[in-house]
């Protein structure tokens, strides 16, 4: 199986990107990235965007259509998906050559 060059995603993508499994704008998408890692992520706005900038160049996101113009509203593509789904295959295979007592 050849493995994209994109995997693996770090921990901030990754949240990114299942935060965005529903459209979200920018603001959203801070509040819920730091709820799913229990407060272990924390992000600037200015480094989300440079990270949802960077999704969208890797095709991992697109912008939808907004009913406030003044908000960028962002989903996860289907390429997207498919990296998403790849990463989290990668990381079951990982926690199940672990030891189970660790």
């Amino acid at each position: 199986m050849n493995r994209s060059k994109l995997l693996p995603l770090t921990e901030t993508v990754y949240t990114i990107l299942l935060t965005l499994t529903e459209p979200a704008h920018g603001y959203a998408i801070l509040q819920r990235v730091h709820e799913l890692s229990d407060g272990d992520i924390r992000m600037a706005a200015g480094t989300l965007y440079g990270a949802l900038e960077t999704l969208m160049k890797n095709k991992l996101i697109q912008r939808v259509e907004s009913d406030d113009p003044r908000r960028k509203v962002y989903v996860i593509s289907d390429f997207g998906r498919e990296i998403l789904r790849e990463d989290t295959e990668r990381m079951r295979r990982m926690i199940s050559l672990a030891d189970p007592e660790l």
